[in-house]
């Protein structure tokens, strides 16, 4: 590609995140990482295959953390479990990947292959795009960003309260097409009283997929169920 192709590109990529978003990138150069799929990914010189999984990971983190913020001061008196299952409920790939198609992010992903091949890299590419955002301008725009641009206008806090993610349903569906060996194992208790958690390890023809805890069984359950539900979905069904 040309410098000035190359400059044309950059300047379509800031225009297209400021109309989404609201603001002008710094570094695009970190913007055009966060839409660059495995898939499509670049060697380097020392033969290091650059895409957006180091990035997406990173925005996984931040996402988490401000999200757990978030909640914990909408809801100053529900408990850990609640907080805990919106959080998942927010972050879940399947929200993150309607997320990410409503805000128009397709058009921007350099994907090689059919979109249909890979299930999740829309929310991949949001999660990455969070991470481009925290390098380029720092921790608290990027909460600004997320809950006045993203929170605020694409979530309905109500119906997530209502709403259950049963990706245990899933994971059994498709075991039984798959013929695969499921098991729901609760391995380990933690705390006492009213502060006891139960440990649920999600296992797969004796491979270990997730884990997770919470105040019920069935709740450790979803949650490792939706750990599980995203592996399965990359290294099974992709």
């Amino acid at each position: 590609m040309s410098r000035f192709n190359k400059s044309s590109a950059n300047r379509k990529l800031s225009a297209s995140i400021k109309n989404i978003l609201g603001f002008k990138p710094g570094n695009i150069v970190l913007y055009k990482l966060a839409f660059l799929h495995k898939s499509a990914g670049q060697e380097t010189v020392r033969g290091i295959k650059v895409n957006n999984e180091r990035l997406e990971f990173l925005g996984d983190a931040i996402l988490d953390a401000i999200a757990a913020d978030f909640l914990f001061k909408t809801y100053p008196t529900r408990d850990e479990g609640f907080l805990t299952e919106m959080r998942s409920k927010i972050v879940s790939r399947t929200q993150l990947n309607k997320l990410a198609q409503k805000l128009g992010l397709d058009y921007m992903i350099q994907l090689d292959g059919a979109n249909g091949v890979y299930r999740s890299y829309r929310g991949d590419a949001f999660e990455a795009l969070i991470g481009a955002i925290y390098l380029d301008k720092g921790y608290n725009f990027t909460r600004k960003i997320l809950l006045e641009r993203i929170i605020k206008h694409y979530f309905d806090l109500e119906e997530l309260v209502n709403q259950e993610l049963n990706f245990k349903s899933k994971i059994i569906e498709w075991a039984q097409k798959e013929r695969k060996n499921l098991q729901f194992n609760v391995v380990d208790e933690v705390g006492t009283g009213y502060k006891k958690q139960y440990i649920v390890e999600v296992i797969v023809d004796d491979t270990p997929l997730a884990r997770s805890q919470h105040y019920s069984i069935k709740g450790a359950e979803q949650l490792a169920s939706e750990k599980a539900w995203s592996k399965i979905s990359s290294e099974y069904i992709d």
